[in-house]
C-alpha cells in the first residue's frame, strides 16, 4: 500500500511498484487517517508511507498501524532531512 497526499508522487510510485515482478500494490491513501482504514481494510503486508500528511503525520499513522496490525512493515519516505523525524518514524515502529 502507498501513503503520500501528492496525487502525481503516489501514481508514479505505484506505477513503478507495480513493475516489480511478485509485488502487488493492494490499495492507496492520501492522508493519515485514510491510511489507518485503509490498513485494516486491506491488511498490506508492507506500506510506503510519507511522514509529511495533511490530518495526522505519518509518524501518528505508523504508530496506530503497527499497534493494531503488528504483522504490517512500514517503509518510511520522506523529504524530511532532519534527524528528529527519522528518529521519531523509527520509534513509531
Amino acid at each position: 500500500m502507498v501513503v503520500d497526499d501528492h496525487p502525481l508522487f503516489r501514481f508514479g510510485l505505484c506505477t513503478v511498484l507495480a513493475d516489480i515482478p511478485e509485488t502487488e500494490v493492494v490499495g492507496e491513501a492520501a492522508t493519515g487517517l485514510d491510511s489507518i482504514s485503509a490498513a485494516k481494510a486491506l491488511r498490506p503486508d508492507v506500506i510506503v508511507m510519507d511522514l509529511h500528511l495533511p490530518d495526522i503525520s505519518g509518524i501518528e499513522a505508523t504508530r496506530q498501524i503497527v499497534t493494531e496490525l503488528p504483522q504490517v512493515g512500514v517503509l518510511v519516505l520522506t523529504m524530511f532531512d532532519d534527524s528528529e523525524s527519522v528518529f521519531a518514524a523509527m520509534r513509531a515502529g
